[in-house]
């Protein structure tokens, strides 16, 4: 029951920090507990046949388990100090993007070679969007696809199970700190270790929560994201995304002045749904292979909401929007843009009549009735905008998801190393606050590896 390192999740920090550690120091006593399942029994049962909506299971295969929230995505792994999160600013941008590609050289090892590496370096698009007041971030972008991810995942997981132990199916109630090092408690057992590694992701917000209150780690409020995801014929940004593939494009309303963004662009990609603690989200995912593609490209917009005093909650903000639109939907809401400017829910014939095929099965409904005046606002701004550089996107048959929601940890107190107070208890990945991204948390995981190994 006594281990060198204890690591909690088995997300890309978890996994990154685990590998590392067995490349630097393979003698070392090494446990990932995981709260889900393995990567083999990660089956999310909704079928869009039998079972179209979410059933609540006790573990939710789609948000947990090995990978971590990311094992379904689409497998993008973007390679910049420019968003994704704020990691540069703990370790320096030369150090922040030398992790980074150290991780894609991994990735690219363990059966994503051949997987195309986009950059919107020098690109014709970045003066196009500047010429339409709106601005493509710089990025190099890796995209291994949802299918090419899992295959990365179960090579990965293959080497590492021959030196770490993996604990799944086994959450932690919370950790302690005692002489020479730590306890990490569960329901059945108490482990102990030197060294401890919490890297439970966006999901485990307020798991991550209580243990700081508990250890009395200094914790800020972050922000939290909201908007919907759009949907629309691929052949719409087929000029930006068989280029650039991911284009992280910012916008500044009119209006209240306030940046709207798109967020995970999935071309020939799929819209789906995600729990997030209960609350059914939108998100969206895209395949590397051929013949699983879909003629529909979809992305996010969202904006960015921070809150201080006297309300500090930003997660819970999201929260309240998002069961909104679970009781007004059972789930997430579908709206046609036309609908949506003219006043009107959509319906169901309306839907049926639209000159685009969802991908996803929704309500159709008014999300004028969800989201707040001025983050609505906002994103009917930003898709004219994106009209400019990307004709057909303010289509009347441009369809709307609501809600989705970005919930960003607190963001925890740590040092230049990622530790905490505690010597010895490091916080990384997404439920740092610090990370928002695979490749963010993936060279979280491996900063942490190499200052344990030392």
């Amino acid at each position: 029951m006594n281990y060198d390192v204890i690591i909690i999740g088995a997300g890309p920090g978890g996994i990154f920090a685990a590998y590392e550690l067995m490349q630097k120091k393979p003698q070392l006593k090494v446990a990932v507990f995981e709260a889900g399942h393995e990567l083999k029994k990660r089956h999310c049962p909704i079928d869009g046949d039998k079972i179209k909506g979410c059933i609540g299971c006790k573990s939710c295969s789609i948000m947990s388990g090995f990978g971590g929230a990311g094992a379904f995505s689409d497998g993008k792994y973007n390679i910049t100090n420019d968003f994704g999160g704020t990691l540069f600013e703990f370790i320096g941008k030369k150090q922040a993007l030398e992790l980074m590609h150290y991780v894609d050289g991994i990735n690219m090892r363990y059966g994503g070679e051949g997987t195309k590496l986009y950059s919107t370096a020098g690109t014709r698009f970045k003066t196009l969007c500047i010429q339409n007041d709106l601005h493509l971030l710089d990025a190099s972008v890796r995209h291994l696809g949802t299918d090419v991810n899992y295959i990365v995942l179960e090579n990965l997981y293959a080497q590492l199970r021959q030196q770490v132990e993996f604990f799944f199916d086994t959450p932690v109630q919370t950790v302690k700190a005692v002489e020479g090092g730590y306890e990490v408690v569960c329901k059945d057992a108490v482990y102990t270790c030197e060294k401890c590694v919490v890297s439970v992701g966006r999901i485990g917000s307020k798991w991550m929560e209580k243990v700081c209150k508990e250890l009395e780690i200094p914790t800020k409020s972050n922000r939290v994201d909201i908007g919907v995801r759009v949907e629309l014929p691929a052949a719409v940004f087929a000029h930006l995304t068989d280029e650039l593939y991911e284009s992280k494009i910012v916008y500044r309303t009119e209006k209240y002045g306030d940046k709207v963004r798109t967020f995970c662009m999935n071309p020939k990609g799929a819209v789906v749904t995600e729990n997030t603690n209960g609350i059914i989200t939108v998100n969206g995912h895209s395949y590397e292979d051929p013949a699983r593609q879909t003629e529909n490209t979809n992305f996010a917009l969202l904006v960015a909401k921070h809150f201080s005093e006297p309300f500090k909650d930003s997660n819970g903000y999201g929260e309240s929007i998002a069961r909104l639109s679970n009781m007004l939907g059972g789930g997430v809401i579908v709206q046609r843009f036309g609908d949506l400017i003219r006043g009107r829910r959509s319906t169901p014939s309306r839907i049926e009549e639209a000159f685009i095929t969802p991908t996803l099965t929704a309500t159709p409904g008014d999300l004028s009735l969800v989201l707040p005046k001025r983050i609505l606002d906002g994103i009917i701004e930003m898709i004219y905008a994106l009209d400019k550089v990307a004709p057909g996107t303010a289509n009347d048959d441009t369809l709307l998801y609501g809600v989705e929601v970005k919930f960003y940890n607190m963001e925890v107190e740590v040092d230049e190393h990622l530790e905490s107070r505690h010597k010895g208890l490091y916080i990384i990945g997404d439920g740092s606050g610090i990370t928002h991204s695979l490749s963010h948390a993936s060279a979280s995981g491996v900063l942490v590896a190499r200052e344990i190994a030392q």
